[in-house]
C-alpha cells in the first residue's frame, strides 16, 4: 500500500515501494546534462539569465495594477523559461497569466489543494512516479469511466488540472523538459460528454495554449473510442495548429504511445514495464495540501481587484 513520508530533507513524498515515489522537486538542477540543455534550448546562460530578470522587472514596473513577487527570482524565471528568457514574451504571459484568473474566479479563486482533494481521491488527476526519456513530467488524466460528474463537477476537476500544473510549474527540471499529459479515456459515456460545452472548450484550450507558464511537450489520448469523437468535435475548432501538432491519438495501440514515451516509465495497463504501487489519489491530496502555505501565497499574486 502507498504510503505518505518524508525524506531527510524533511519534503513529503508518496513511497510507491521498489525506490519508486512521486515528490515536488524544488531544488534548481545543476548537473552538467541539464544546464547544457537549458543554454541550447532556451539561451540560459548567467549572463542572458541577469539582463532578462533585469528586463521583466523594468516591464513589470509599469503594470501597476498588477502584484507580483519581482524581487523573487525563482517567481520570475518560472516565467522566463517557457518563453527562452525574451523579457517581452515573459511580460506577456505574465500578463495573461493573471487576466485569465482576473476573468475566471469559479475556476481560479481559493486555488487551494483542500479545495480539490476529493478530485484526486477519486484518482481522476495523478503523476506517473517517472519522467519521460526527455526528463518530462507526465501527468495523466482519467476522464472516461473513473469521472462521475455528481461527484466531482467539470470545474473542480479543471481546478484539479489547474493545481497539478502548477506543481508542475514550480519545479525548475519540468520547467526545463516540460510536461507530456496521457488522457485516458477509457469508458467515456455520453454522461461526460454532456458536461462540455463550447464556451468551456474555448476557456480550456485559452488557458492551455495562452496562459500556463509550461512546455506542453506532447498529449497522449489513449482508449479513446468512437465516442471520444463527439467530445473532441467541441474542442477541435479551438486548437492552435501548434497543439495539434503535438496530439497524438492511440486508443489501445502501446506500440504507438511507446514510440513516444519509453515503456519504463508506464504502467503495464499502457503496455508498459512500469511495476510498482498505483498512486494513492487521497495521498496525493494529502501531499499537495502539505504545500497549503505555497499555495496561499500563489493565490496573492495578481491584478487588483477594482473597488467598488
Amino acid at each position: 500500500m502507498a504510503s505518505l513520508k518524508f525524506d531527510d530533507n524533511n519534503v513529503p513524498y508518496l513511497d510507491l515501494g521498489d525506490g519508486y515515489r512521486i515528490a515536488l522537486e524544488g531544488d534548481e538542477y545543476t548537473d552538467a546534462k541539464a544546464k547544457e540543455k537549458a543554454a541550447r534550448e532556451l539561451r540560459e546562460t548567467p549572463d542572458v539569465v541577469e539582463q532578462s530578470l533585469q528586463e521583466l522587472r523594468s516591464l513589470l514596473q509599469e503594470e501597476k495594477t498588477l502584484y507580483v513577487p519581482m524581487d523573487n527570482d525563482a517567481f520570475m524565471i518560472k516565467f522566463l523559461r517557457p518563453c527562452k528568457y525574451y523579457a517581452q514574451s515573459a511580460f506577456e504571459l505574465i500578463k495573461r497569466y493573471y487576466r485569465f484568473r482576473s476573468k475566471h474566479p469559479d475556476l481560479c479563486d481559493e486555488l487551494y489543494p483542500a479545495s480539490v482533494k476529493h478530485v484526486y481521491a477519486e484518482g481522476l488527476v495523478h503523476f506517473l512516479p517517472l519522467r519521460d526519456q526527455h526528463g518530462s513530467r507526465i501527468l495523466v488524466l482519467e476522464c472516461g469511466k473513473k469521472w462521475k460528474p455528481s461527484k466531482v463537477s467539470l470545474t473542480d476537476l479543471f481546478r484539479a488540472v489547474q493545481l497539478a500544473l502548477e506543481a508542475g510549474m514550480y519545479e525548475p527540471r519540468t520547467q526545463l523538459n516540460g510536461a507530456v499529459v496521457i488522457l485516458d479515456m477509457e469508458g467515456l459515456a455520453l454522461s461526460q460528454i454532456m458536461q462540455f460545452t463550447p464556451k468551456f472548450a474555448a476557456m480550456a484550450l485559452d488557458w492551455i495554449q495562452q496562459c500556463t507558464a509550461m512546455r506542453l511537450k506532447s498529449v497522449h489520448i489513449v482508449n479513446n473510442s468512437y465516442l471520444f469523437n463527439m467530445l473532441f468535435a467541441i474542442f477541435k475548432p479551438f486548437l492552435s495548429e501548434k497543439l495539434r501538432k503535438r496530439l497524438f491519438f492511440h486508443q489501445k495501440d502501446w506500440n504507438s504511445l511507446m514510440s513516444h514515451v519509453e515503456a519504463k516509465c508506464l504502467r503495464p495497463k499502457y503496455g508498459g514495464t512500469l511495476e510498482c504501487l498505483e498512486t494513492d489519489g487521497m495521498l496525493l491530496g494529502e501531499m499537495f495540501e502539505l504545500y497549503h502555505k505555497e499555495y496561499e501565497l500563489a493565490n496573492s499574486f495578481g491584478y487588483l481587484k477594482k473597488q467598488d
